[in-house]
């Protein structure tokens, strides 16, 4: 006679508890591990700020476009004023980290930040608004994820889709139309200029009407765009690539030319 398996003992709550926490948590990592690659192709459909703004009574105006339907003044206009080291770091701009820490440890009531425009869409696509430690530590995550999958490129395109740029206004387009009646593809260096001043507290310092803050600081980045604008790595991450048979065409028709 064969004799008969004992009998399986029943798992205790302890393990059982461990076992649904590992698979939840495996769960929750491939989903905005997915999440993050579908964005490197498709736009967020709403972000949490954005929702916000909408039942809050702020209103929620918004309008996705590509990067090339993008004027390549409103890129340069965003990172002379919020980030001119966005081509050359790794999502992190460190020497400015470690002064806005010396700043408010020495004055707490005034606050200095100095996040990159990867961390600003690292926060605004998959995140919430807060300066908590969990939401940080969040931050820096999301950050190095969107750095190596989605590159420089598609993350100025998302945050030029997504951040606020006034009361309810989210994106390059949403703001062109709502300041200056036009395609984000058709600003002026200006007007690029005028939106990306507004960027620090968009609430706060309106285009329009046009406050005295986004006055002045608008001449300052019309100068710093002078300075930065035949910056090679610069130029890399706001013009779009032609393809080499293009760019071959337009030797052969220049030395035709000549």
């Amino acid at each position: 006679m064969s004799k008969k398996k004992p009998a399986a003992k029943p798992k205790s709550s302890g393990n059982r508890f461990w076992y649904w926490t590992k698979r939840i948590v495996l769960f929750l990592f491939l989903s905005q591990l997915f999440y993050i690659i579908i964005l490197k192709w498709v736009n967020p459909p709403i972000t949490i700020t954005q929702l916000s703004s909408w039942v809050s009574g702020d209103g929620l105006k918004r309008d996705y476009v590509g990067g090339d339907e993008l004027s390549l003044q409103m890129k340069l206009a965003v990172i002379a004023s919020e980030d001119q080291l966005f081509p050359d770091h790794g999502g992190f701009d460190w020497k400015s980290i470690n002064k806005a820490v010396t700043h408010n440890e020495k004055k707490p009531q005034r606050i200095r930040g100095a996040s990159t425009i990867s961390q600003q869409v690292a926060k605004n696509v998959f995140l919430w608004q807060g300066r908590s430690w969990i939401r940080k530590g969040l931050e820096m995550y999301f950050t190095k994820m969107i750095e190596l999958i989605w590159g420089k490129k598609r993350i100025l395109e998302v945050y030029l889709n997504v951040i606020e740029m006034g009361k309810g206004v989210y994106g390059a387009e949403a703001a062109a139309q709502a300041y200056f009646k036009k395609p984000a593809a058709k600003l002026s260096r200006k007007e690029a200029a005028m939106i990306a001043a507004c960027l620090p507290n968009p609430k706060k310092y309106t285009v329009k009407p046009l406050s005295p803050y986004v006055a002045i600081k608008s001449g300052w980045v019309q100068r710093q765009m002078d300075n930065l604008e035949g910056d090679e790595d610069i130029q890399a991450v706001i013009n779009k690539a032609r393809p080499e048979g293009a760019k071959q065409n337009n030797e052969q028709g220049t030395r035709k030319k000549e």
